[in-house]
């Protein structure tokens, strides 16, 4: 027969199946006060290294996996037509399902922060990998609690941390934690996305416990009679058998119907739970195949500009890349490039970058549109001034002299370059009675000036100036001020985006000569409309707030599907800045 063939090649013998039948059926006592511990504080681990974005956290929790003895009970249940042991499995999964969940819920509303983190994201939306895993992962683990411990004990952390059924069930504890505390609907979507993954692990595992069960003929007639003698002295299997007697449906229920039609039952609820879980994954699909095109069109599109665009004939660099972004919507496809450009593009290569992008990508140049933000440079031809006129016969007086020298200054700085993509924006003079003048350059950019180009930076200075003891320093404006995060289809400015938004009302009114560039995103099933909505409650509050004009910000939709909007700085015009003169005394 085939099922004792199996069990003899893995080792698995009369006297094993026994113990196996028995260890299952004492592990699900409700009055085994350990197990409910274990429940509660994996159910906590899981929940704080949820929410605390941490894999190593939530892996501890996997490991505890307290659920899987009630899960490989069902599957037990279901192989041999055990009626006592399917409702005592039944209720003790339940128990254990809502003690976890109420704990998480009970954490989630102690908790000063409710954000949506990484790990919380991924298990809101099962698909049908996830089955595949958990098939496997049962499997696994049912072979690995019949068959005699000589190593394959190695197997069962793998099988928790595979299949970790805690930290879904704290997903759905963080959802209703989210809906009675801050958003009904946000909150029920998450937790009927870790809802449904819990399950298709449930019914996964039973399945695949249930088939090893029974390829081991788990059931036979002597195993039965052990289980028989070892329930009659069990006080709550005789308390479960007497309600069950209660029952008007006993007589049926007590055999479970017939194998066929058991396995009926397990296959109607696994095609149940493929029609979401493979929406779920063909969405995942649209949403790749989607970012895959947006990174190819971005590539192409920087590839060919750093190719053909980005320099002279000469080789000397002419511009680059400061931003891309691209946008598709009814085959017609955009690309946004912000360069920083010495000198202005023409309309002819403009149109020559269309032609061979749209070669590139394969389509029509009539469905590509180019839009380029060009931003000179302090090398551009467009910036250079215009020489002024001398007075011919200068008043020598100290205002005079003052003046002058201040114009020397201006023009000794203005004709400066620093290294990219450091940009000039202001210039300071302090004088101190008594001390040398002090010159203080501010300048925007990404990072700092390394020290070595600092120290020749200053000493260009002193040298254009004349002045050797002068003492040059510098100071960084950062171009990147930080993200501004909403929540699900809302555009309401938090307290902290607000004193993000300060600081950068503070720099717009210090810095005249700077403009802010707002790249508002969305995600996919959000309104269309909401994203205008975000950018114009972060005008309006610029505006109220700092009297920032609308026209010093620079407002764009992204294509990340993300909550938030970034905020960077950019030099509005680089006409050479007034000198400020900051007089110092003791």
């Amino acid at each position: 027969m085939f099922r004792d063939w199996f069990a003899d090649n893995l080792g698995v013998s009369q006297a094993r199946k026994e113990q196996v039948y028995l260890d299952i059926c004492s592990s699900i006592s409700l009055e085994d006060a350990s197990y409910w511990i274990q429940v509660l504080f994996a159910a906590g681990i899981a929940t704080l290294g949820l929410v605390l974005n941490s894999p190593a956290v939530i892996i501890g929790a996997m490991l505890i996996s307290p659920l899987m003895g009630g899960i490989l009970a069902n599957g037990l249940a279901l192989a041999a037509g055990d009626v006592i042991l399917a409702m005592r499995a039944l209720l003790n999964l339940l128990l254990s399902c809502a003690l976890a969940i109420a704990f998480a819920v009970l954490l989630v509303s102690w908790l000063p922060f409710k954000e949506m983190t990484s790990e919380i994201a991924a298990r809101t939306r099962p698909n049908i990998l996830d089955l595949f895993v958990a098939l496997f992962s049962g499997a696994v683990g049912s072979v690995a609690i019949c068959k005699e411990a000589k190593g394959v004990a190695t197997s069962i952390p793998g099988v928790a941390i595979a299949v970790a059924l805690m930290p879904p069930l704290c997903v759905v504890g963080y959802g209703i934690g989210v809906a009675i505390s801050i958003n009904p609907v946000k909150g029920l979507q998450v937790a009927s996305g870790g809802g449904l993954l819990f399950f298709t692990n449930l019914v996964a595992i039973t399945f695949t416990a249930m088939l090893v069960f029974l390829s081991l003929h788990i059931d036979n007639l002597q195993v039965k009679e052990k289980v028989r003698e070892w329930r009659n002295t069990h006080p709550e299997s005789i308390w479960m058998q007497g309600i069950l007697e209660r029952l008007p449906a006993y007589q049926k229920l007590k055999k479970i119907g017939s194998l066929p039609g058991r396995l009926l039952l397990i296959f109607m609820t696994i095609g149940a739970i493929m029609f979401p879980l493979n929406q779920s994954l063909n969405q995942l699909r649209k949403e790749i195949t989607l970012q895959q095109q947006e990174n190819r069109v971005r590539r192409s599109a920087i590839d060919l500009w750093q190719q053909q665009f980005a320099t002279f004939s000469s080789g000397e660099t002419r511009s680059y890349i400061g931003n891309i972004s691209t946008s598709e919507k009814n085959n017609k496809l955009t690309v946004q490039l912000q360069v920083f450009s010495s000198k202005q593009y023409t309309p002819e290569e403009k149109n020559n970058f269309i032609q061979q992008l749209a070669s590139r990508l394969g389509k029509v140049p009539e469905l590509v549109t180019l839009k380029l933000v060009e931003i000179p440079t302090a090398s551009s031809e467009l910036l250079r001034p215009i020489p002024e006129e001398k007075p011919p016969e200068p008043v020598i007086n100290i205002a005079q002299l003052q003046s002058s020298f201040l114009q020397e200054v201006q023009s000794a700085l203005g004709e400066m370059r620093l290294p990219q993509p450091a940009q000039m924006i202001n210039y300071e003079l302090i004088t101190i009675p008594y001390e040398p003048l002090r010159i203080r350059l501010v300048y925007l950019s990404e990072r700092d000036i390394e020290k070595d180009a600092q120290v020749l930076l200053a000493d260009n200075v002193r040298s254009k100036l004349d002045y050797q003891s002068a003492l040059v320093s510098m100071q960084r404006i950062a171009t990147n001020l930080g993200v501004i995060s909403f929540e699900q289809d809302q555009s309401t400015l938090t307290p902290d985006n607000a004193k993000l938004l300060d600081r950068a009302g503070q720099i717009l009114q210090q810095f005249p000569n700077l403009q802010l560039e707002v790249m508002v995103n969305q995600e996919l099933e959000e309104e269309q409309e909401i994203a205008q909505l975000r950018s114009q409650a972060i005008t309006d509050y610029l505006k109220t707030q700092w009297q920032i004009n609308s026209d010093r910000l620079i407002l764009g939709v992204g294509t990340e599907p993300q909550r938030r909007a970034i905020l960077k700085l950019t030099v509005k015009s680089l006409r050479r800045p007034p000198i400020e003169t900051i007089p110092e005394t003791f």
